[in-house]
């Protein structure tokens, strides 16, 4: 990893963040940890999660405070996870100036600590905990109104903040293939080939009506929280002008889920 800031534009990545024990698949940890050491150093690092929906948009934690730890069932230690990355106090101000307008309000959780979308990559990404963390909420699943929230955060690029959407490029809990390595379900590996051919036509359009789209759209997405971040890192690109500079960085498939992960600039 760059020991130094950048001297331009960060890249914008969308990424599928895995489970609690994303840290004991024998390949996706080691490709989170290449992928960050191609990337610049950033100043600072701004998540959005698929696990954090809340209205008005909302600023977390600016300091270091513990994780939310939200999942169940798990052995005991995946709760014993720390990840104690310093606040961003001026990224939060920053965000701020943004999005806040006379329709727009923005709101603080100064208690809310990182979630698992959020740390679980970002342990695997940036291990030392050593670079300045801000997680904001979505305030919808609207993938237009994401879209601008986006384009709206694009300036951050230049300010070397790694903008990150974290959720899954294909996500129904329900159709898990266990153990790992029983399959890949017919909707899913359509759903990932589909999206993969989209995001390189840069049809932004058919990613907005996905539903509707999409092979298998409402199979892949029963809800739409784990695709929603990726309009987040859309609408970056698209104000930055770089989704012609988009690519895939990681595929495949994990428990039969598409774990395809982008990164624009």
């Amino acid at each position: 990893m760059a020991a130094t800031a950048p001297s331009g534009r960060m890249p914008a990545l969308y990424l599928g963040h895995g489970a609690p024990p994303l840290a004991d698949d024998p390949v996706w940890p080691g490709e989170l940890a290449a992928w960050s050491a191609e990337l610049p150093r950033p100043t600072a690092i701004l998540m959005i999660s698929a696990h954090w929906e809340e209205a008005p948009l909302t600023l977390g934690a600016t300091g270091t405070v513990p994780l939310v730890h939200d999942f169940w069932g798990f052995p005991e230690h995946y709760y014993q996870v720390r990840y104690a990355a310093p606040g961003a106090p001026h990224l939060a101000d920053a965000v701020r100036k943004l999005l806040r307008s006379a329709g727009t309000p923005v709101q603080d959780f100064p208690d809310r600590g990182l979630d698992h979308g959020a740390y679980v990559p970002l342990v695997e990404m940036f291990p030392a905990a050593d670079i300045p963390v801000l997680q904001i909420s979505m305030p919808t699943l609207d993938p237009r109104e994401l879209l601008g929230v986006g384009r709206r955060l694009a300036p951050l690029r230049d300010e070397g903040v790694l903008i990150v959407g974290s959720g899954f490029f294909t996500h129904n809990l329900s159709a898990l293939r266990l153990p790992p390595g029983a399959g890949v379900p017919g909707w899913s590996a359509e759903f990932d080939d589909w999206g993969q051919r989209a995001l390189e036509a840069q049809d932004v359009d058919a990613l907005l009506d996905f539903e509707h789209k999409s092979p298998a759209g409402r199979l892949a997405h029963p809800r739409t929280e784990h695709f929603a971040p990726l309009f987040v890192t859309l609408g970056t690109a698209e104000a930055s002008g770089d989704l012609d500079a988009g690519r895939s960085v990681i595929d495949g498939f994990w428990m039969g889920l598409a774990k395809r992960s982008v990164q624009f600039g």
